[in-house]
C-alpha cells in the first residue's frame, strides 16, 4: 500500500522549552532557520539548544502498528545489492588496516558490530532527502544512486510507540538497542530526512523483498531543455577567471561555465519545495573541470 507523497506538506512543531505544539508551513520553517520566526508560545529562537523541532503528526498513518507491514518503504544508497545478505564488513580491509586494528580478534569484533547495525527505511520523501543530502554532504555527487522500494514480512513485530531519532553522530543505530528480543521493527522520528516523518530501524530478516531503480531514470529528462543547456554550457569558456574586486585574494577563480552551471542548478532548485532547494542546488551544480555534457 502506497501512502500519499507530499514534499510540501505542513509540519507539526513542538517546543522543547514550553511544550507548545503547532502546525506550520514549509516557508515558516525556512524563515525560522534564518532567525526570522520565534516560538509562538515562549518566543524562543532557533539558536536555543531546546528550540522547537518537527515532531510526529498525530494523523501519520504509520502510527498504526498494524499497517506498518502493509506500507511500501523506501531507501536510497550507492550499493547495488542492498541489503547485502551475506555482509562481510572486513572483506575489503587491507593487511595493514588489520594490523592497525590490533589483530584478528579486534577485526572480528568490529565486523560483528557492523553487522549488528540496523537498516533504515522511511517515506519516499525521506529517501529523496537522503539522496540529495549524500550528494551534497558526502562524496556521492558523482556516484550512481539506487532507490529501493521495500516490502516487509507480514509477520513483523513492531515495537510499541515511537522513538526520538536514535542515530549516533555517524547515523548508525545498534539494532539490539532499539529492537529487543521478539521485536523486528522500531519506528523513530526522523530529524534529518523528511523531518517529522516516521522512519524504521530494522534487521535484514524483517525485509520480504525489494525493488530497485537506478536514479535518475534514463527517460526522465526533458530532452529539449537538456539540449539547450548543453549548447549553452558548451559555448561558455571553461577557463577560471580570477575575481577583480577587493576580496579577490580570498575567492577561488571560477570559470563562466561553472558559474552558468550553478545558475542553472539554482533555477531548477527554485521549482522545488523550499526544504529541498539548497540540497538540490548543491547536487546539481558542477565544479571546475567537470564535464558539462555528462
Amino acid at each position: 500500500m502506497e501512502r500519499p507523497i507530499d514534499f510540501s506538506r505542513d509540519r507539526r512543531m513542538v517546543c522543547g522549552i514550553c511544550a507548545h505544539e503547532w502546525l506550520v508551513e514549509l516557508d515558516w520553517i525556512d524563515r525560522w532557520e534564518q532567525g526570522r520566526e520565534v516560538c509562538p508560545g515562549c518566543g524562543t529562537t532557533c539558536e536555543h539548544e531546546n528550540a522547537p523541532r518537527a515532531t510526529v503528526n498525530p494523523d501519520d498513518l504509520a502510527l498504526d502498528a498494524d499497517k506498518i507491514a502493509q506500507f511500501a518503504w523506501y531507501h536510497t544508497t550507492t550499493l547495488p545489492d542492498w541489503p547485502t545478505r551475506d555482509l562481510d564488513p572486513a572483506a575489503d580491509l587491507t593487511p595493514e588496516t588489520r594490523r592497525m586494528m590490533d589483530g584478528a580478534k579486534r577485526v572480528a569484533a568490529w565486523a560483528a558490530r557492523q553487522r549488528g547495525k540496523a537498516l533504515h527505511v522511511g517515506t519516499y520523501e525521506s529517501a529523496v532527502h537522503n539522496m540529495l543530502r549524500r550528494m551534497r554532504d558526502q562524496t556521492d555527487r558523482g556516484s550512481q544512486i539506487y532507490l529501493y522500494r521495500v516490502l516487509l514480512m507480514p509477520s513483523v513485530v513492531v515495537r510499541e510507540g515511537w522513538l526520538i531519532d536514535p542515530s549516533d553522530f555517524m547515523g548508525d543505530v545498534a539494532l539490539d538497542e532499539v529492537c529487543p528480543p521478539g521485536v523486528d521493527v522500531a519506528r523513530y522520528l526522523n530529524y534529518h530526512e523528511d523531518p517529522g516523518g516516521l522512519s524504521l530501524a530494522l534487521g535484514r530478516s524483517a525485509i520480504a523483498s525489494v525493488q530497485q531503480v537506478a536514479v535518475p531514470l534514463p527517460d526522465a529528462c526533458d530532452d529539449d531543455w537538456a539540449r539547450e543547456v548543453a549548447t549553452a554550457l558548451d559555448g561558455t569558456y571553461d577557463t577560471p577567471v580570477p575575481a577583480t574586486d577587493r576580496l579577490s585574494r580570498f575567492i577561488r577563480p571560477s570559470s563562466p561555465q561553472a558559474l552558468l552551471g550553478r545558475e542553472l542548478g539554482a533555477a531548477l532548485a527554485g521549482k522545488l519545495p523550499v526544504n529541498l532547494q539548497d540540497q538540490f542546488a548543491s547536487a546539481a551544480a558542477f565544479d571546475e573541470g567537470d564535464n558539462p555534457m555528462r
